[in-house]
């Protein structure tokens, strides 16, 4: 059955439901963060249907959930959050997605864009120089089997450990940058060979490092607590867990097709499998993905250390080092505390392209940022502008504590090669003052502006609906690809 309009009712502005009378299989409704503009939209692909799906999850409490970003992907939709009971409830790889942590980390220079402009298309060749970028491509470091088993355990602790970043950064990385459920026992041989080389590598697609500045800045008070000013020059890091991740995904994506009948479960989409949170498989999963993230927060810390390499070698020794403003996931699962029909629960909150957007007080926050809320970093694409944003408490009440997590896919990466001429499209980036630095034309057609919704429509979407205040603006300068 295609979804229309007629099926979707409006609970509120900007939050739209699909009662779960729509579908015999629903156990909960399905909602969407939209504005009526983005709902039209997010109705031209199956994402309304996937999120439909998901609401029939063995064990799915509240209801399915996209944000304004959402796009069609594996099983869930790109966007998608589902909070399903603990720890009977199921757990689904599809949930997470096969780039198990895929986050964004920012971070802050004592620089004005104004005193670095003459050095820009050098530091975007330094950039390049000191972050191996591309497909399946490695770096430097190359893990022994013991090394490796302490990254899955550690996380972001082991690179501080071994000199690649400081104990400040971990303070600042959403759960300190290691999930103490990690087992890397659990993780394949071959998931481990995968990532034996590629610590500090961004990969490909819509990974990116990204050297911008603050453009603009709504929330005065918040800024200054984040340690954001206008002109200031800043990073931003997006990328995951690489092969490995992926690895463990497909790993375990099999393993549970094979498993579903023992449990009899029964989705109306493959893609969708999944297993109880406690049975063996789920809590093999769950062990292996945790060890994942934890590869994906130590990747990230690597690459912080490799910008601040090449920060130093174009601004000097005396260059005061860039600082980590914050880390965040957007591909995870997690055991987190909600009210579920005005109880407190504890729940197993999926997010696949959703960003945690906790409010002021939550506990995990790092002393600096208790009073304003969790720092939420939503990359545009390169060319156009990204956003800082600060967790609200209705979020708590609306979404699971959740968010978006970028502009979101407009175009297939098919059908963005057709229509861009990716040598034009770098050199007009470079006229208008934006750097790029790519392995290959075929990353930037595919990544291409024109490829990715409106962030603003996007971000002025969740500023209005209450679940994030826009904090400031970044510009983009200078962009590494894979």
């Amino acid at each position: 059955m295609k979804i229309t309009k007629a099926h979707i009712n409006k609970l509120e502005d900007y939050l739209w439901e699909i009662p779960k009378s729509f579908k015999p299989q629903m156990r909960v409704p399905a909602r969407v963060l939209a504005s009526e503009p983005l709902l039209d939209a997010i109705m031209e692909d199956r994402s309304l249907m996937q999120l439909v799906n998901v609401a029939s999850l063995p064990g799915i409490v509240g209801a399915s959930l996209v944000m304004p970003d959402v796009h069609e992907g594996y099983g869930f939709p790109i966007g998608g959050v589902a909070a399903t009971s603990y720890p009977e409830g199921a757990i689904s790889p599809g949930g997470i997605g096969y780039d198990i942590n895929c986050g964004v980390r920012l971070m802050v220079s004592d620089q004005k864009i104004h005193a670095i402009r003459d050095n820009l298309e050098a530091l975007a060749k330094e950039l390049y120089t000191q972050i191996p970028s591309g497909m399946g491509k490695g770096g430097q470091i190359r893990l022994s089997s013991q090394d490796m088993d302490t990254v899955l355990s550690k996380g972001a602790q082991w690179a501080v450990h071994k000199g690649y970043g400081t104990e400040e950064d971990l303070a600042f990385m959403e759960s300190k940058g290691r999930l103490p459920n990690a087992d890397p026992s659990k993780v394949s041989d071959m998931a481990k060979k995968r990532g034996s080389n590629q610590l500090g590598t961004i990969g490909s697609g819509n990974h990116f490092v990204e050297v911008d500045y603050v453009e603009e800045i709504y929330d005065e008070g918040i800024a200054e607590a984040f340690g954001l000013y206008k002109g200031q020059v800043v990073v931003l890091i997006h990328t995951g867990s690489r092969g490995l991740g992926h690895q463990v995904a497909t790993d375990y994506i099999r393993k549970m097709m094979s498993a579903m009948p023992k449990y009899h479960i029964e989705v109306p989409d493959r893609e969708l499998c999944c297993v109880p949170f406690n049975s063996s498989e789920g809590q093999d999963y769950f062990k292996a993905m945790c060890a994942a993230a934890n590869f994906a927060w130590c990747n990230r810390e690597v690459i912080s250390w490799e910008v601040r390499t090449a920060w130093q070698n174009i601004f000097g020794p005396e260059v005061v080092p860039l600082k980590l403003m914050y880390d965040v996931a957007h591909n995870i699962a997690k055991i987190e505390t909600h009210k579920v029909n005005g109880q407190e629960a504890e729940v197993i909150v999926h997010r696949k392209g959703a960003t945690r957007a906790f409010g002021p007080g939550f506990e995990e926050l790092p002393d600096a940022y208790k009073e304003q809320g969790q720092p939420v970093i939503i990359p545009g694409s390169m060319g156009t502008c990204s956003y800082v944003l600060a967790g609200t408490e209705k979020s708590g009440k609306l979404t699971f504590g959740s968010c978006c997590h970028g502009a979101g896919r407009r175009l297939s990466r098919t059908a963005a090669k057709k229509q861009v001429n990716a040598p034009v499209l770098k050199e007009r980036l470079k006229e208008e003052g934006i750097y790029i630095e790519a392995g290959s034309f075929k990353g930037i057609a595919e990544e291409a502006p024109i490829a990715y919704k409106d962030v603003n429509m996007v971000v002025d979407t969740v500023q209005d609906s209450g679940i994030a205040k826009r904090v400031a603006k970044l510009r983009p300068v200078a962009v590494v690809k894979g």
